[in-house]
C-alpha cells in the first residue's frame, strides 16, 4: 500500500515555491496569445512579436526545472504509477477541454470554415486523436497541424514524452551523463535551427521531429539548473525579469534567425530560469505572480479555438490596421477572462476532485 497521504503531503509542505517563475510563466503565455493573433495577419518582418513562439522553449526549460525540483526526491517514494497519475491530473483535463472548444468552434464558426468538407467520421477521429494526444496532421487548410482542433497541444505531446522519459530514465541518470546529453542535444538543436532557418518547428507534419529537438535541450537544461544548483541570487525583481523575458520575443526578424533564436534557447532562457529561481519577490507582487502562474496553462490551452475564428474573420472582412489593433487588444482581454472562468469553474475543481479520488485509493 502506498503512503501517498502522509509522505507525499509532508514532502510537498517543505518545498519552496518559486513565485517569480510562476509569474514569468503567465507572461510567456500572454505573449503566446498575442503572437498567435499577430501571425494570422502579419508576416514576421512586420510582426512586432514575431518571436513569441520561443515562449514554448521557455516553458520546456521551466518544466524541466520544476519537474526535477518537485519529483527528484519523491518519485522513488511515490512510484511511477503515482507520478503518472499526478501528471495526467495536472495536464490532461485542459487537453480535453481545449479539444472540445476546438471542435465547437470548428463546427459553428460564424465567420466561415471548412466543417462541411469533413465527414462525421473524420471529424470525430480528429477530435478523439486530439483528446488522446495522438498526432493526426490531416487538415491541409490548417497547415497540417499535429492537432487540428487545438494547435498548442503539440507542445503537450512533447511534454508527455519528456515526463515519461524523466520517470523511466532521467530521474536516475547521473549529473555527468546529463551534461553529456545536454551537449548532444545542443548540437542536434543547432543542426535543426540551421537546416530550417529558425526554431519555429514542431507543430506540423513536416516539422514533427523539430519539436523533439526543442524539448530535448530545454528540458534537460531545466533539470540541470536544479540538480547542479545553478540558481543565481539576484536583486532583479519580477518586473525586471518579465521585461527580460519579453525582449527576445520582440527582437527583429532577420536572416540570422537561426543563430539569434538558437542563442536565446541555448543560453538566454536557462539564464532567466536560474535568475528567476534566485530572485527575491516583493510581498506586494506575490498574489499577482501566483495568479499569473495559475492562469497560464488555462490561457495557453483554451485560446487557439478563437484564433482560428479570428483568422477566418480576417480573411472574410479584411479589417484595417486600426481595427485590428482594437480587435487583438479586446480579444486578448476576453481570452484572459475566459481562461479565468475555466480555471475557477473547470480546471481547479476537476483537479481537486481527481486528486481526492487518487488519495482515497491509496
Amino acid at each position: 500500500m502506498m503512503t501517498f497521504n502522509t509522505t507525499d503531503s509532508a514532502l510537498l509542505k517543505t518545498k519552496q515555491h518559486f513565485e517569480i517563475l510562476d509569474g514569468l510563466r503567465g507572461v510567456a503565455a500572454l505573449c503566446v496569445v498575442i503572437f498567435h493573433f499577430m501571425e494570422m495577419v502579419y508576416l514576421p518582418d512586420k510582426n512586432f512579436i514575431a518571436h513569441g513562439f520561443l515562449a514554448v522553449d521557455f516553458f520546456f526549460c521551466l518544466s524541466g526545472f520544476v519537474i526535477a525540483y518537485a519529483y527528484d526526491d519523491r518519485i522513488g517514494k511515490m512510484g511511477m504509477t503515482e507520478f503518472f497519475k499526478s501528471r495526467i491530473i495536472r495536464l490532461h483535463p485542459l487537453v480535453i477541454l481545449g479539444s472540445v472548444l476546438g471542435l465547437i468552434t470548428f463546427l459553428f464558426d460564424p465567420f466561415g470554415g471548412q466543417a462541411a468538407a469533413y465527414s462525421f467520421g473524420k471529424t470525430i477521429l480528429i477530435f478523439l486523436t486530439s483528446v488522446l494526444l495522438i498526432p493526426f496532421p490531416v487538415m491541409e487548410e490548417r497547415a497540417f497541424n499535429l492537432f487540428g482542433f487545438n494547435a498548442p497541444s503539440w507542445s503537450l505531446f512533447w511534454e508527455y514524452v519528456a515526463n515519461i522519459t524523466y520517470a523511466f530514465i532521467l530521474y536516475r541518470t547521473p549529473r555527468r551523463v546529463l551534461w553529456i546529453l545536454l551537449v548532444i542535444a545542443a548540437v542536434i538543436l543547432t543542426i535543426v535551427s540551421y537546416r530550417a532557418g529558425n526554431l519555429l518547428g514542431g507543430w506540423s507534419k513536416d516539422s514533427f521531429w523539430d519539436g523533439g529537438a526543442r524539448i530535448l535541450f530545454s528540458f534537460l537544461a531545466g533539470i540541470l539548473i536544479y540538480r547542479a544548483k545553478l540558481i543565481l541570487k539576484t536583486k532583479i525583481g519580477f518586473i525586471g525579469l518579465a521585461i527580460l523575458l519579453v525582449l527576445p520575443f520582440i527582437m527583429p526578424d532577420s536572416k540570422l534567425n537561426w543563430i539569434t533564436q538558437l542563442l536565446v534557447v541555448l543560453l538566454y532562457f536557462p539564464l532567466l530560469v536560474s535568475l528567476g529561481a534566485g530572485a527575491v519577490l516583493s510581498d506586494g507582487l506575490k498574489k499577482h505572480c501566483n495568479f499569473s502562474g495559475k492562469i497560464s496553462y488555462p490561457l495557453y490551452m483554451t485560446h487557439y479555438a478563437v484564433i482560428w475564428m479570428f483568422g477566418n474573420y480576417y480573411q472574410a472582412y479584411k479589417p484595417s490596421a486600426g481595427q485590428l489593433t482594437y480587435i487583438i487588444i479586446i480579444g486578448t482581454i476576453l481570452l484572459l477572462g475566459f481562461a479565468y472562468l475555466v480555471m475557477i469553474l473547470f480546471d481547479t475543481p476537476v483537479r481537486k476532485y481527481l486528486n481526492r479520488k487518487r488519495k482515497a485509493e491509496n
